[in-house]
């Protein structure tokens, strides 16, 4: 009989850390207190409660500059279509999320690559990059980053913001792990530090309920929103309004930072169990050690192909993903690791499999 999978591949947390329980309260409560809002149209907006409890976590006075989406990835999507054209020159973290990578492709931008220090986007790299044409928009992952692991740091947020005001492109602050730091508070968004108008914020409950809840939002000046929330009444007339009503119950009632808790515990574990895996299974990796989130990246030695690598892996029955999925160019020797999907228990046997499969493709590769 084969051996089960480890799956390191998808970005989503495992069947035995989401709050069934919780939810299945917070529907009930939804049902019984605010069913007439939970079963009918809404906006464009979402729900208002919902808008309000976001504003209020973020700061914002007017409700106005919030707007809820199906998941945060909707919410780019919309974004992208609001305000990218054909041939519009968008900055992208190298490597990055994939499919923001392939939403900007279809829409026909010109994607320009700024690669990741330790510390976020090297900001150097996006000032040379000004310097070869106008920019409608920086796409960043502040916290957290999908793939890479690491965290803008203050600094580098204030000088974005900055080189916004001053060459008049927007930022998109693609932020869904924020709520998931394993220690202290994540630095300041750059939603807050915006005093131009020029920073949309986007996050999501994906991470701190579960995926099925298929619930975002994004905050921003009154005006991009406000026409946001028009084009999304066109497409679908209102988000999911059963979902958001149930995730306002959860907000309101403490549910949902009695979750995230439980959550960032579960999530520092495993993250703990994969470094030390990878030190003593594969000690020679490169990777940043992430301080919250999902996801860590990793170098092998020049000489490995992940995607070679990838399919020895999958015969010992442990996935991951390729680091050429993330990049414009580049990332033969890379690969990401999601360690919320996998149990803590599980990890060292999973990196363990990486491991032999590698020493599988050297023995088998001519010198």
């Amino acid at each position: 009989m084969a051996a089960e999978l480890i799956s390191f591949a998808r970005g989503a947390p495992s069947a035995d850390i989401l709050p069934v329980e919780a939810v299945r309260g917070a529907a009930q409560r939804a049902l019984a207190d605010d069913w007439k809002r939970a079963l009918s149209y809404g906006t464009g907006i979402g729900h208002p409660g919902l808008c309000e409890w976001v504003a209020e976590r973020h700061g914002i006075v007017d409700p106005a500059q919030v707007m809820i989406t199906n998941g945060s990835l909707e919410a780019g999507s919309m974004l992208f279509q609001h305000l990218i054209a054909p041939g519009d020159r968008v900055i992208v973290e190298q490597p990055s999320y994939d499919r923001t990578l392939l939403l900007l492709e279809r829409l026909g931008a010109e994607r320009v690559g700024v690669p990741l220090d330790e510390d976020g986007i090297d900001v150097q790299a996006l000032e040379r990059a000004l310097v070869g044409g106008p920019v409608r928009l920086v796409h960043v992952i502040p916290n957290f980053h999908n793939p890479a692991g690491c965290t803008l740091s203050v600094a580098k947020r204030e000088r974005l913001v900055e080189l916004a005001a001053e060459h008049g492109f927007w930022i998109f602050e693609d932020d869904p792990y924020r709520e998931l730091p394993f220690e202290g508070e994540p630095p300041p968004t750059m939603l807050a530090l915006d005093g131009a108008g020029r920073v949309i914020h986007s996050s999501s409950f994906s991470k701190t309920v579960s995926p099925g809840v298929r619930v975002g939002y994004l905050a921003g000046p009154e005006q991009e929103i406000t026409k946001l929330a028009e084009r999304a009444n066109e497409v679908y007339i209102s988000p999911n309004m059963l979902a958001e009503s149930i995730v306002w119950e959860l907000c309101r009632s403490g549910a949902l930072e009695a979750n995230i808790a439980f959550v960032k515990g579960a999530l520092r574990e495993r993250r703990d169990a994969l470094v030390d895996a990878l030190q003593e299974h594969l000690s020679e990796a490169e990777f940043v050690v992430p301080g919250g989130g999902y996801f860590l990246w990793l170098t092998l030695n020049d000489d490995v192909d992940c995607e070679d690598l990838l399919a020895a892996a999958l015969e010992e029955r442990v996935a991951f993903i390729s680091g050429r999925d993330f990049m414009l160019d580049g990332g033969r020797s890379s690969l990401r690791l999601s360690f919320a999907s996998v149990p803590a228990e599980q990890i060292g046997e999973g990196v363990e499999r990486i491991a032999t499969a590698l020493e599988r493709l050297r023995t088998a590769s001519p010198a």
